[in-house]
């Protein structure tokens, strides 16, 4: 009776402990979050990328594109309000395996919101921070919004911001006409732009690429079939030197 005891005060001191130290974050994170509207808001957020000369409307840019980057960034992004619990549990014990921060479980509006608004320092208060600002955005912007935004203001590498930068810089062409071989490798490269590029790395883009295509299978939206074609194809042609 008193080792159950022990351990039942022991179990209740770590809940209150975690509480605690959780409350905190989420107190610091809701200051940077609030911080941040007051500079600048979602709406102005939304307006400054739409307005840059490069935007390519969601209608513009091709369907497997955008399969690859929900298939590969968030699969869940149609069915989550902004955070995914899954991917931030999925995420929380990898980093607690690793001691260290090796996986973010975040989802496409987080990543947007941590771009737009807050610094790519890896903290906790400002992952707390990014939550809030990514609630919030799902309740002013749409999933369509949100996705438009993010693929026209991500980092591609090679100084390209956007995919209309992107698309012109690898490809010398409009979002429009990019095959799926170009859609595939493009999509892949935004998760780590300097390791990813396809003009500095060509073998880890390929090998990235992979990762894009089984992925794709793995969602649904591509045949084993054309994965077998598209895995065993070379870089595109197209691709600037």
């Amino acid at each position: 009776m008193k080792i159950l005891k022990y351990l039942l005060m022991l179990l209740a001191v770590v809940l209150f402990s975690a509480g605690v130290i959780s409350g905190t974050f989420m107190i610091k994170g809701y200051g940077m979050y609030k911080d941040a509207l007051s500079q600048m808001t979602i709406q102005e957020m939304a307006g400054s990328i739409r307005d840059d000369a490069s935007f390519v409307p969601l209608e513009d840019i091709p369907e497997m594109y955008i399969n690859a980057v929900i298939a590969v960034e968030d699969h869940r992004f149609y069915d989550h309000p902004g955070i995914d619990i899954l991917a931030i549990g999925r995420a929380l014990f990898n980093d607690l395996r690793a001691g260290g921060f090796v996986e973010g479980g975040s989802t496409i509006t987080q990543q947007l919101a941590k771009n737009q608004f807050f610094t790519q320092e890896k903290s906790l208060f400002r992952k707390a921070a990014e939550v809030f600002m990514a609630l919030d955005m799902e309740k002013e912007l749409d999933k369509d919004d949100i996705l438009e935004l993010y693929i026209n203001s991500i980092y591609y590498g090679d100084g390209y911001y956007g995919i209309g930068e992107a698309c012109q810089g690898y490809f010398c062409k409009t979002p429009s006409s990019m095959t799926l071989e170009e859609c595939t490798l493009l999509a892949g490269i935004p998760n780590a732009p300097s390791v990813y590029s396809p003009t500095e790395n060509p073998d880890l883009a390929k090998e990235r690429q992979k990762q894009v295509i089984g992925q794709m299978v793995r969602q649904g939206y591509l045949s084993d079939e054309a994965a077998c074609r598209l895995s065993y194809a070379a870089l595109p042609a197209t691709l600037s030197p």
